[in-house]
């Protein structure tokens, strides 16, 4: 049977063949399989040092110091543990993040709101931006952390993370960025930057599911308490054997992403370009979180179609694998919560596609996908109209 065309990167993306082989090597007991905690024998001292290597090919895609690098199960967890560690141990804390963050950052706030803190949920505009002005306004002498994503894993947007860092670093208040949508799609200095917490994940960017890692900055000191003990790994912040094959995994793909940055780049634009040109003939279409500086990733397309559902159009589409939201909110009929929170009404959110491109994707599907996009629309469209009226 054919597979659909996958134009869900932005849910997750495939393992690239590359990682996957070096995932390969660290499985059977012909390869590095040891226990990297194992300091007494070879095996421990081979995955030991895959482990670091891997440590350096991820500080290396976003310029930082490899001992900053904290292995984690993936962004949901690190988002945990940079939120939670941080405001630990602190009364009266008060967090300042926006109402379209994902859901991991979403909760664990909410979650913490119901242990004493107090949260700040800045309102974004249009174009899915929060201000550098915004997230002034909103500290008080309370503030702990600051917390927002880089990349809007809905939108596309971008937020200006290096002026909010700059804004942040005057204050003496943390900064946690979500770059989980950000990392291997646009550039990220740390040097440049001032950012206290960063949250990574490996599947995003062509690597393994069940992997990510917490950015901890070193200078000036960082310490977030840990949330899962027993051992006392990763300098104490996060305890559990490290899983050898999937942190090669990752340290493979963020080599990768950062060997194809550019070039990926150009790739995806184009295919966005095309996507979008050929939809232009079609009434009704418009494009969700435009925003015309170009603050954007061109892999992350959410479109909405006049007097059409996006279920029914979903269920239309048979042949193409889209979303009409973030994975982790899939579940539920509900309007999107970032889509809500741009200010579309429930009617827009409920039209409103997501179409994300990647790696692989072609030319050949961009133009199969927008052929039955529009195909399905006008058939959608056209069981809308009423019939016309006899004399």
């Amino acid at each position: 049977m054919k597979k659909p065309v996958y134009l869900d990167y932005a849910a997750t993306t495939p393992v690239d063949p590359d990682v996957a082989a070096a995932m390969m090597e660290c499985l059977t007991l012909d390869g590095v399989f040891g226990n990297p905690a194992s300091r007494s024998h070879g095996y421990g001292w081979q995955a030991e040092a895959a482990v670091e290597k891997a440590r350096r090919e991820v500080a290396e895609l976003i310029n930082c110091d490899p001992r900053e690098i904290v292995w984690t199960s993936g962004a949901t967890e690190s988002d945990n543990l940079a939120i939670k560690g941080a405001v630990s141990g602190k009364p009266n804390a008060h967090i300042v993040t926006s109402c379209i963050e994902h859901k991991a950052v979403v909760d664990t706030c909410a979650w913490l709101e119901t242990q004493g803190c107090q949260v700040t949920w800045l309102k974004p505009d249009r174009t899915g931006a929060v201000t550098p002005s915004q997230v002034e306004e909103a500290l008080t002498d309370n503030t702990v952390l600051v917390s927002l994503m880089m990349v809007n894993n809905e939108l596309g947007s971008c937020t200006d993370v290096a002026a909010i860092g700059s804004v942040l670093r005057e204050r003496g208040v943390l900064f946690h960025v979500d770059a989980a949508q950000a990392a291997g799609k646009i550039l990220i200095d740390l040097k440049q930057m001032f950012v206290d917490l960063l949250s990574l994940s490996a599947h995003k960017v062509y690597g393994p599911k069940g992997i990510g890692a917490l950015y901890v900055r070193r200078d000036p000191a960082v310490r977030v308490e840990a949330q899962i003990h027993g051992g006392g790994h990763e300098r104490g912040m996060r305890s559990g054997t490290l899983p050898t094959h999937q942190i090669v995994g990752m340290g493979r793909a963020f080599a990768l992403a950062r060997e194809k940055l550019a070039e990926e780049c150009r790739h995806i634009e184009a295919l966005r370009k095309r996507f979008l040109d050929q939809l232009e003939p079609l009434p009704g279409v418009s494009l969700n979180a435009v925003d015309k500086s170009g603050a954007r990733v061109p892999g992350i397309l959410n479109l909405s179609f006049a007097g059409v559902e996006a279920e029914s159009l979903m269920l239309g589409l048979r042949e193409i694998a889209v979303s009409s939201g973030s994975a982790c909110a899939s579940a539920t009929m509900a309007p999107s919560f970032v889509l809500k929170g741009i200010g579309l009404s429930d009617e827009q959110a409920h039209r409103a596609l997501r179409f994300s491109l990647g790696r692989f994707s072609t030319a050949e599907e961009v133009d199969f996908a927008a052929s039955q996009v529009i195909k399905t629309v006008e058939a959608l469209r056209s069981v809308r109209r009423p019939p016309a009226q006899g004399r």
